[in-house]
């Protein structure tokens, strides 16, 4: 009877599965490089907590662009703290970078990173999917060459600007 329902089976969880893992981007390849990257402006909020939070914190930052009507560019997390480290805990700038002249939505404090030389991990990928493939791409090569993940470290995701494409997510740390 089992051998009879495999192909059931597959087609009805194992392909659409799959199919989501593809269409999030769980099998665009990542690549890191080094680079020089930023200066960068942005408005956050600080955030101390677990890792599966910072999402709601990062609503709330969006949140303080609508109401003062100001222009949110890329999502930028300036993790400080590593979850592993802290049992998934992180200390965190969450927010949204910004214009050169555009003001400071109340409630919001404003950041700066210049310039500065990085290695960086880049994959196009949802943002559920894409930290993880980016830390370990990451991860991999740092090892190869005997080294590790320095925090802090800057997570930038860039949407795509239409709803049936997946943004480009970057990972910078300083080298």
């Amino acid at each position: 009877m089992l051998k009879k329902q495999w192909p059931a089976f597959v087609l009805a969880f194992v392909l659409p599965l799959l199919a989501v893992f593809w269409w999030w981007g769980g099998f665009n390849p990542v690549s890191v490089t080094e680079t020089m990257a930023g200066p960068y402006r942005y408005a956050y909020l600080d955030y101390d907590g677990p890792i599966s939070n910072v999402r709601k914190s990062q609503r709330a930052a969006l949140d303080k662009f609508t109401a003062a009507n100001v222009v949110a560019g890329d999502t930028i997390n300036v993790v400080l703290t590593d979850p592993r480290a802290a049992n998934g805990k992180v200390r965190a700038q969450l927010g949204y970078t910004l214009d050169a002249r555009a003001p400071i939505p109340a409630g919001l404090k404003e950041g700066r990173i210049e310039r500065r030389p990085v290695y960086v991990a880049e994959v196009q990928a949802a943002t559920l999917l894409a930290p993880s493939k980016a830390y370990q791409a990451l991860s991999d090569t740092l090892t190869a060459r005997g080294l590790s993940i320095v925090m802090p470290t800057v997570e930038l995701y860039r949407p795509a600007g239409r709803a049936d494409r997946i943004g480009t997510f970057s990972l910078e740390m300083n080298r």
